[in-house]
């Protein structure tokens, strides 16, 4: 269809009841697109564990978009940069306990390891 990437996110989701998480959905975006383009993340993240479970289903990146508000309503482009500080500390930290190395080696780990990314 000519995208250039693809970002799985559930925006609406809590409207809907039964309806499928982003990070469930994840798997089978990442299969369907086969490596073609790039798939996102955008769905409840709020913790560096969060980000890894998101690289290791397949996510080249993820995003984070209400915590980055909150942090700016809350303290400014100060806060919103200790926050950004916080999630990456986090996501090393993750790497870390997993033995992931790099963002890339969290493709390889079994993700039962992470707490359910809040719906």
């Amino acid at each position: 269809m000519g995208a250039a990437g693809v970002v799985v996110s559930n925006h609406g989701g809590r409207q809907l009841d039964r309806s499928i998480s982003s990070i469930d959905a994840l798997p089978c975006v990442r299969d369907a697109v086969a490596g073609r383009i790039p798939v996102y993340f955008d769905s409840g993240v709020r913790h560096g564990m969060h980000i890894a479970k998101a690289l290791a289903l397949g996510a080249r990146a993820v995003l984070v978009g209400r915590p980055v508000l909150m942090a700016l309503a809350e303290g400014g482009r100060q806060r919103v940069t200790e926050m950004l500080q916080t999630l990456i500390e986090q996501l090393v930290e993750t790497m870390k306990l997993v033995g992931a190395g790099t963002a890339e080696d969290l493709g390889g780990i079994d993700v039962r390891f992470a707490t359910e990314v809040e719906r």
